[in-house]
C-alpha cells in the first residue's frame, strides 16, 4: 500500500483513471464489433451506417490516448475496405 500523501493521492487517480480508460475502450470495441456483425449479416447499408457511428468513437478513444492514433486510423481502415468490398 502507498505510505506517502501523494502516493495515495496517485492510487486514487489510478483507479479512477482506469475506470473512464476501461469505458472508453469497451465503447471502441462494440462499435467495432456492430460493424463487424453488420458486415457478416451481409448488409451493405447497415454496414455503411455502422462504420459511419463507429469513426467518430474510435478517433475520439485515439485523441483521449487511450488506443494509439494510428491504430484506431489502421482499424477504421480495414473496416472501411471490407465495407466497401461488400457485395450490394
Amino acid at each position: 500500500m502507498a505510505n506517502t500523501k501523494s502516493a495515495k493521492k496517485a492510487a486514487r487517480q489510478t483507479v479512477r483513471r482506469t475506470a473512464v480508460n476501461k469505458s472508453r475502450t469497451t465503447r471502441a470495441r462494440t462499435a467495432v464489433r456492430k460493424v463487424e456483425e453488420a458486415i457478416a449479416s451481409g448488409d451493405k447499408g447497415a454496414a455503411a451506417e455502422a462504420l459511419k457511428a463507429a469513426q467518430p468513437v474510435l478517433a475520439r478513444v485515439a485523441q483521449q490516448g487511450v488506443l494509439h492514433k494510428k491504430t484506431a486510423s489502421r482499424k477504421v481502415s480495414r473496416l472501411s475496405a471490407r465495407v466497401k468490398g461488400m457485395t450490394n
